[in-house]
């Protein structure tokens, strides 16, 4: 019996202020405001928009690989702007799926703040990393193209 593909369902995991929500309201063609996620959150079926506080907690960690078992590809969140990271050195090896970097606020960011940005999800475990802005929509398509979320 044929059944049609199924899109991905994507959990995006960053610290506070990361840009999660803002990505996902770009990505659905929202108009972008800002609320602070208190729960997970599903959004359209094929996102869950994880609190920052899952990351930036230690303790809470747990609750994201609890989580992940309804994600289908894990995305690490970084913002550009950021000096230094809350994801450690190989944090993707607690999922067992596939882990996609992506570098928000690239255009707030300069070159050297992106870069530094792309090796803090590289140390992290993502290889495939993408850059993008939600108010300029800079990345967007080329990401919903690879995560097939829509």
């Amino acid at each position: 019996m044929y059944q049609p593909k199924r899109k991905q369902r994507m959990m995006l995991i960053g610290r506070s202020a990361a840009g999660k929500t803002t990505l996902c309201q770009c990505i659905n063609h929202e108009d972008l405001r800002y609320h602070k996620t208190q729960t997970v959150q599903i959004i359209n079926k094929n996102m869950i928009d994880t609190p920052g506080e899952y990351l930036e907690r230690f303790s809470m960690r747990g609750a994201l690989i609890v989580t992940s078992t309804d994600a289908d590809i894990i995305v690490l969140v970084q913002d550009a702007t950021e000096a230094g990271t809350m994801f450690p050195p190989y944090f993707s090896t607690m999922f067992v799926k596939p882990v996609v970097g992506v570098v928000t606020k690239c255009d707030l960011a300069d070159e050297k703040q992106i870069e530094q940005a792309r090796k803090y999800l590289n140390s992290a475990g993502a290889k495939e990393i993408y850059c993008v802005s939600s108010v300029t929509g800079q990345g967007v398509d080329q990401l919903v193209e690879r995560l097939q979320i829509l």
